[in-house]
């Protein structure tokens, strides 16, 4: 064992998570510096041995959880099971919604959920079911990149299962779930459009009373005719989205493939992408007339643009400005703000 066990970073039924310390001053170690570690006594861990398996087989993905391997350990007389993987001091989106106060920014929505579609497209394509999409199961890194995690639960796609088998959790199961034990991909997609609601609302997707229980849930999921709400104050891109994912009949659900080209994340921009540290730090930079404009109807009435094209590279410009029929003076300083 060329590590030791660190901080304690969360809990849950079977398992716990720490961060991985080098063994001593060594710095052995053969992971990334940070690594958390999962851990389970062997007699329960089963789902984390599952979500080993699934990772391995699911290969490199910008959207996935990283996995680094799993070893066996003896501690108080009791043998564990390990699993490493990527560590996300950020913690997760449903973290993410309790910091901007209930509400995720809509912008911010549409690159994370666009991140999750290219993941479950990626989780699709090779063969496996998730099964447990939620926000707190998907992982903030510090650069504001996401990726989901949590695969104790994910299953091969088309494997026989028992009928009352139940995956999930209950606030994110789709009807067919409920109704038929079945949990293939398109119950991924209901649980997507179930998250995007609670990042725009802070709020489960289903409105829980009181009093109310699971079975009471299940019914309304399975039986009811009721729909989960779509919010209002969503875009009127966002809300179709949302219906596009919790369309009760799976055989009409949109796949996660489908969705990819949905105008609500379909060409959304990386709000993780780093900022420039300068004014030519762009890659491809090219700045547009629809792109520039002001957003306001007042800004859009007040001003008037009168570039010959509808598009405008910097290096044009920066051409323009130095062959122009008087030179400009870069000592001028009227126009010039100094910064600290």
């Amino acid at each position: 064992m060329d590590w030791i066990r660190g901080e304690s970073v969360g809990r849950g039924s079977f398992a716990t998570v720490n961060l991985v310390l080098p063994k001593g001053s060594s710095n052995s170690t053969l992971f990334p510096s940070p690594t958390a570690v999962k851990t389970s006594e062997v007699s329960t861990s089963y789902s984390l041995k599952n979500e080993r398996h699934v990772l391995d087989r699911l290969g490199s993905c910008q959207q996935i959880i990283r996995c680094f391997g799993d070893d066996y350990t003896f501690e108080n007389g009791e043998k564990y099971y390990n699993l490493f993987l990527e560590y996300a001091s950020a913690g997760t989106l449903a973290d993410q919604v309790k910091f901007h106060g209930g509400r995720i920014p809509e912008q911010n929505i549409r690159g994370y959920t666009r991140s999750i579609v290219e993941g479950l497209h990626h989780i699709h394509s090779n063969g496996f079911v998730h099964c447990d999409i939620k926000l707190q199961n998907i992982l903030v890194f510090d650069d504001g990149e996401i990726k989901i995690a949590d695969f104790g639960l994910a299953k091969k796609s088309g494997e026989e299962q028992s009928r009352f088998e139940c995956r999930g959790t209950p606030l994110f199961m789709s009807p067919e779930s409920v109704n038929h034990g079945e949990h293939e991909s398109p119950a991924d997609v209901w649980a997507l459009g179930c998250a995007v609601v609670e990042m725009v609302t802070g709020k489960p997707v289903w409105n829980l009373e009181k009093d109310s229980n699971m079975w009471s849930l299940m019914l309304r999921i399975g039986a009811g005719e009721e729909s989960p709400m779509i919010p209002e104050d969503l875009s009127k891109e966002g809300k179709d989205f949302v219906e596009k994912c919790l369309v009760k009949d799976p055989r009409k659900r949109w796949t996660a493939e489908m969705l990819l080209n949905h105008p609500f994340i379909e060409e959304v921009k990386n709000v993780n992408e780093p900022s420039p540290r300068n004014h030519f730090d762009f890659n491809d930079w090219v700045s547009s007339v629809s792109d520039s404009t002001p957003s306001s109807p007042e800004s859009e009435e007040s001003c008037q643009w009168n570039y010959d094209s509808c598009s405008f590279s910097g290096g044009n410009r920066l051409r323009q400005l130095v062959t122009v029929e008087v030179p400009v003076s870069w000592s001028e300083t009227d126009s010039w703000i100094s910064v600290r």
